[in-house]
């Protein structure tokens, strides 16, 4: 018999469910970062060559969402990986308009300036440091704020860009993409087309070392090149909603099939963050925030 007591409390218990639904995406959204950590030997990897590797993707500073001092947090517990280096995939910039407030540049910038590995700091740009960047929009040859912003903090910014580093003797080549849909159609530009030249990235490569490339979108994985033994991307946020396998949302056509995660082919590997901030809607379902801790021939 269902008496007064029980039915406040099924009531109660069905408005807290409820109230936790709606709330979880905002959690997400909000919630620390999970170090997510992968061990590989990449293709055509040096023998004895040993990396480690902390990724931060897709910061997408705002307020409320991810003001500066979230960054900041964010920085310290990626600073405590005691990486050989560290790599930023892009999307520093908001991809929300009407629902969060930008930041001043300094707030995110100055965080991501005072981290510091041995092998350095080192970034690509993503679709949305171009997108909300009006004045390259209308003059590409125009370098983008961001990148103005970065290297002011001190942070090396490799836009296709090719540079050769040495870890206890052993080389290997750490390059970066230009964005692939940096330039958008209302501005007289194809709405796909990008600042990307993987043919003159990778012309700067001068030996048989391995090459890790950073991209933002993985889109560039369709057609790897045998050249890049790892290639490292964001931009999908693991699709953002994420209900049992189906993401109805997608960044991209590269993002569809990468979505999040460690990828193998012949010619080489791919692993995609599902990175830390928001675009279009400030929630995250089934894609928990996430830093990158990678692991090469260990």
């Amino acid at each position: 018999m269902l008496t007064r007591r029980s039915l406040i409390k099924l009531l109660a218990g069905g408005f807290v469910a409820a109230v936790g639904t709606v709330a979880f995406p905002f959690l997400e959204a909000f919630a620390k970062p999970r170090i997510e950590t992968y061990r590989l030997t990449p293709k055509r990897w040096t023998p004895g060559l040993s990396l480690k590797i902390c990724v931060i993707a897709d910061i997408h500073a705002c307020r409320p969402w991810m003001d500066g001092r979230r960054v900041a947090s964010i920085c310290a517990q990626a600073q405590g990986l005691d990486a050989d280096m560290v790599l930023l995939l892009g999307d520093y910039m908001p991809g929300m308009h009407k629902l969060a407030e930008p930041l001043a540049m300094e707030e995110w910038s100055k965080p991501l300036g005072e981290l510091s590995a041995p092998l350095g700091v080192h970034a690509v740009l993503g679709n949305h440091d171009y997108w909300s960047d009006i004045a390259f929009q209308r003059d590409p040859s125009r370098e983008p704020v961001v990148i103005q912003a970065l290297q002011a903090a001190g942070v090396s910014v490799l836009v296709n860009r090719a540079l050769r580093l040495e870890k206890d003797g052993r080389a290997f080549w750490l390059a970066g993409l230009g964005d692939q849909i940096a330039l958008l159609a209302r501005y007289g530009h194809g709405y796909d087309t990008g600042v990307d030249d993987l043919t003159g990235t990778l012309s700067q490569v001068t030996d048989d070392a391995p090459v890790i490339m950073m991209a933002h979108e993985p889109d560039v994985f369709l057609n790897p090149d045998p050249r890049i033994s790892l290639t490292l991307s964001g931009h999908t946020h693991g699709g953002q909603v994420n209900l049992f396998g189906w993401r109805p949302i997608n960044a991209s056509y590269g993002s569809a099939l990468y979505p999040a995660g460690l990828f193998r082919k012949a010619e080489g590997d791919l692993i995609v963050s599902r990175g830390l901030g928001c675009s279009s809607l400030p929630m995250r379902i089934g894609n928990w925030p996430e830093i990158l801790l990678i692991e090469l021939g260990a």
